[in-house]
Formats: structure tokens, sequence, C-alpha cells
């Protein structure tokens, strides 16, 4: 069974939904994969979620972020707080969200999606994005990852 026919498409999140984006993301928080964010912070950004939502709560959920234009730079977003449920996972649900979440991007006029994991990357390297140098990516953004996390950043060309 795909993940498609076991939840609902990804859907657009709104303040609502903020308490639910953040206890979803917590165990990732805790666990160093996510960094810390306060519910105050979800609830301001809310409107930037994708979610696949589960019978009561969101199942898996992901962020796009649009970047602020960066001079030698396409029109990129950040695609982060890529979350699915424990229960949930290896049903496709991570790759529904980023699958929409391009899709989002390209409907902004975006022409470049950018991303930092603590983990290995396969699942960006799956939905086509390449490792890069933190210094390819736009300053804006770069500038603003914790080398202490060692994360590797990936970017994606529309």
């Amino acid at each position: 069974m795909t993940a498609a026919a076991l939840s609902p498409v990804a859907v657009r999140t709104d303040f609502r939904d903020a308490r639910a984006l953040y206890e979803l993301s917590l165990p990732f928080i805790r666990s160093g994969a996510l960094r810390a964010r306060t519910p105050a912070d979800y609830r301001h950004a809310a409107d930037t979620f994708l979610v696949v939502r589960g019978a009561a709560a969101p199942d898996a959920c992901a962020a796009l972020r649009v970047l602020d234009p960066d001079p030698g730079h396409p029109p990129t977003g950040v695609l982060h707080n890529l979350c699915v449920r424990a229960d949930r996972q290896g049903l496709g649900l991570g790759g529904l969200l980023i699958t929409a979440v391009l899709a989002h991007a390209r409907r902004t006029a975006l022409t470049a999606v950018v991303t930092a994991t603590t983990g290995d990357g396969t699942v960006f390297r799956h939905h086509g994005f390449a490792e890069i140098p933190a210094s390819a990516a736009p300053p804006s953004w770069s500038a603003a990852l914790d080398p202490a996390r060692g994360s590797r950043v990936y970017r994606r060309l529309l």
C-alpha cells in the first residue's frame, strides 16, 4: 500500500496547527536532529508547513521557507523540519512531503530548494537533491548553520 493510500495528501497548515506541529517535532528536537524551537516559533511559521494528516494529529510535516534574494543565487527556498511520527516511518510519508514541498516551490516561482540534515541525506538524494558545500548555498541561510551539528547541505534545482 502506498503512503497516499494510507494518508491524505499533504495540505497547508495555519496557526491552529502550531501545537500539533510542535508536538510532532519534539522527539526530533530532543534527539538533536532538529534545532530547538518553541511552540511560539511553530505558531509564527505555521503557514509555511505542509502536513500529512493522521486520524487525530499530523503524521508528518515539512516546511518551505522562501529566502530573501541573495546576489548570485537563484530564487531559493529552504525545506526544513521534515518529521514523520515514529510509528509511521517507512511508509513513504517523508517522500510524499518532499514531493509536495517541491511542487509548492515551483508554484511559488522558486528555482532552487536547499536543506540541511544531520542524517545521511538518502531521502533527499532520492528526490533529486545533490550534496553541496555550505559555501555554495545562499549566504543568508548558510550563515545560520551551526558547524557543531555537522549538517550536510543539499540543493535541488527546479
